[in-house]
């Protein structure tokens, strides 16, 4: 496992309908693109982030594919528009199969 440090989110709690709000996420990964090698010689394999989907009231409303150019720990921030109150759930895939989760509810007012 390459988890440096847990998930992080800063999305706001409640939003008034309509209204566009922030979500900024954080996963300390050191993201081993398979390209360096040890010291013994032997190619380190790759491990990375290579999905994030953040999903609004179990729909989709962002999400991006990685590949080796992404820098560790990466960062992501962008916008929703507030439709209803829900759970907005972040979801990070690593290379192997490691799933990291994180969800935040949302009140609409």
């Amino acid at each position: 496992m390459s988890l440096l440090h847990p998930p992080r989110v800063v999305a706001p709690a409640s939003v008034a309908a309509g209204e566009v709000f922030q979500v900024k996420t954080l996963i300390g990964h050191s993201m081993e693109t398979g390209l360096r090698y040890s010291p013994d010689g032997t190619v380190i394999p790759r491990n990375i982030i290579n999905r994030f989907v953040c999903r609004y009231d179990g729909k989709v409303a962002f999400s991006v594919d990685l590949h080796e150019a992404v820098a560790a720990n990466p960062f992501f921030e962008f916008y929703l528009r507030a439709t209803k109150s829900g759970v907005l759930e972040f979801e990070w895939s690593e290379d192997g199969g490691a799933v990291y989760t994180l969800a935040r509810d949302l009140v609409v007012t």
